[in-house]
Formats: C-alpha cells, structure tokens, sequence
C-alpha cells in the first residue's frame, strides 16, 4: 500500500536530496518515495518553473544538483492567502505589544517572509491603507517579571514577587506558585497559589515590581482546571459565590445585546415592548457593576438586590461630581 505523502512533504524531501548531492532522478525518487516517476516529473518542473530552483542534470551522474549550492526549498508552502492571514495575525497581535513576546512574533513573522520564495509576495503598503486596528489601552510590564513568572509556568517553580495594588508604594513579598496565566483587556494575570494566604489568588504582571525563582518546584494540583474554575467569571475576577444576575435593557439597547455573546451562559428573553431581560450565573459583580454603569439609563439591574445597591450607591457619588454645576468655577479649576 503507497504511503500518503502531501505534496509539499514530498517537495522538502526531494530538496534535501538535491542538496545532498545524492543526485536523484525521476526514477530513484519515485521508488523511494512509492509514487510514479511521472509524479516526481510534474514535481520537479513545480520546483523549476515556480519555485525558481536553480536545478540541472548532470549526465554522468545521472541525476539532478542545484547549481547555486545555497539554495533550499522554504520550510513553509504559503500563498497570497496565507500571506493575507499571517498580515491579519500581526496586526492583531499588536495588543501585546507591551510584553517582551511580542519582538520575538515580529521576529518570526520576518522570517515566514524570508523563507518565501520571490514570486510569493504580498503589498503590504496597501493593506496598511485598508485594514486598521485599535488597540486595547494595555499596562506596562517588566521585562524581567515576564521572563521570570514564564519560567516559572514551564519549570513549576514557586517565586518570590513584591505586588501591590494601584498606587500602593510599600509593595508587599509574597512567594507565589504559578498555575495559570490570561491575559484579559490589555492586562495580563497570573493565577497562582498564594503561600502566604493559602488560597489560589489573582495577580496581575504589571503590579508585580520584581519576580525572582525560588528554585522550589511546586505541582498543580490535579482538582485545579482554570476553564472550569472560571466558568460562571464576567470579566477576569471570580469567586467560590454564586450569583444570578438578571438585567433589564431598554429596547434602544436591545440590539446591541442581542449581537453579542456576554456570557457563555446567557439567556435572554424579549419582552412585549422590545425591551430584553439578560441573565445568566456569576460568581463576581464587581466587572458586572461597571459594565451596567457604562450603558446608563439603557439598562437596570432586576438581580442580584446587592448588586443594584452597589450601583445605586456609584450613581450617587457620580451625581454628587455634578451636583452644583458651576461653569465658571469649573473652567477656573480645570
């Protein structure tokens, strides 16, 4: 039975032999490869015609060499429409343009280009004039906090971090075990074991001001699944609560809800005047708090009863800044 061998396997396999200077024919190539000399026929003239290999035969070895000796195959068989997607990708990934990975993408991406052979191009000049993207405002990280909290994730070493919360100047020491890492809105967070509290905890890299191993290893522990840990999350806060959070939304809103996926367990019920009612389970309101506030007067809380206390309570500090509305108290100050 002939082996299943894709095209461009079987192409890298009959550079290598060229580049060996084994001087392979139709023939030696076909029995090797178990395919008809034929194929091998229509394979070289590819390799010929549109991959530019510099490729003769020599008669009295009969076989074919490459006649400039630097030449290979690219390690990638790519068209325009993989270009088109590896542009897409990069741009995409600018929103991590704030972590130390991201010149190592830029770098890869280079050389995806490189290895292309000449006639495989991609203008990217007026793809930069047709495709934009905004990128999420991100926090700053530490090159060696990066660095440290990853080897940590490959080497499961616990490590010692000094952390605190914004604005905080007196940074506490804590010696963590790193289980998980997610990035979320322009942050990124280790989920890790916290030895000191003795409860799986949320960190995020940019409030870590150093990070250093411990050269103790730690283990995962086999109950530990983030995907289920985070299941009923709104944002990137959880906890071992429950909430069932039901939230009405003004038929001017309606639509932009229905277009989305909010939560993965949402439901949402439309009632007779357009208006809709979204719920679903959390086990954190503080995310859901600011995500009712920045729809206004187009949303209000049904349940839980703590959480539209909690934004009730925001609305009332909010109206205390607008208050006694003084133009020209307020153009002096500002």
């Amino acid at each position: 039975m002939k082996k299943f061998k894709p095209q461009h396997s079987r192409l890298l396999f009959i550079d290598k032999k060229i580049r060996d200077r084994t001087f392979p024919n139709c023939a030696s190539l076909a029995e090797e490869w178990e395919v008809s000399a034929k194929t091998i026929q229509r394979d070289l003239d590819y390799m010929r015609n549109m991959l530019d290999a510099p490729m003769a035969y020599e008669a009295k070895m009969r076989g074919y060499y490459y006649t400039e000796e630097s030449f290979h195959l690219p390690a990638l068989a790519l068209n325009d429409s993989d270009l088109f997607a590896v542009f897409i990708a990069e741009k995409v990934l600018k929103q991590y343009e704030n972590t130390p990975i991201y010149p190592r993408l830029q770098s890869l991406f280079a050389k995806i280009a490189e290895s292309l052979p000449d006639k495989i191009t991609i203008d990217t000049t007026q793809l930069n004039d047709r495709f934009s993207f905004f990128i999420t405002p991100h926090s700053i990280i530490s090159e060696q906090v990066w660095e440290t909290v990853f080897a940590a994730l490959r080497t499961s070493q616990s490590v010692a971090i000094r952390h605190g919360k914004p604005g905080e100047i007196d940074l506490s020491e804590r010696t963590i075990d790193p289980y998980h890492v997610v990035s979320y809105q322009g942050e990124w967070y280790a989920i890790a074991f916290c030895q000191s509290r003795r409860d799986i905890r949320t960190f995020a890299l940019s409030r870590i001001g150093k990070a250093q191993l411990t050269g103790h290893h730690f283990t995962v522990p086999d109950d530990f699944d983030f995907q289920q840990t985070s299941r009923d999350r709104f944002g990137i806060q959880w906890s071992d609560k429950q909430y069932d959070v039901r939230i009405w939304f003004s038929p001017a809103a309606a639509p932009y809800i229905w277009e989305r996926e909010w939560h993965h367990g949402q439901k949402l019920v439309e009632n007779k005047d357009k208006s809709i009612i979204l719920s679903f389970t959390a086990s954190h309101l503080l995310e859901i708090k600011k995500w009712v506030l920045s729809w206004g007067g187009l949303a209000r809380v049904l349940s839980p009863r703590t959480l539209a206390n909690d934004i009730r309570k925001e609305l009332e500090l909010s109206m205390g800044n607008y208050g006694d509305w003084d133009e020209k108290k307020d153009h002096q100050t500002g």
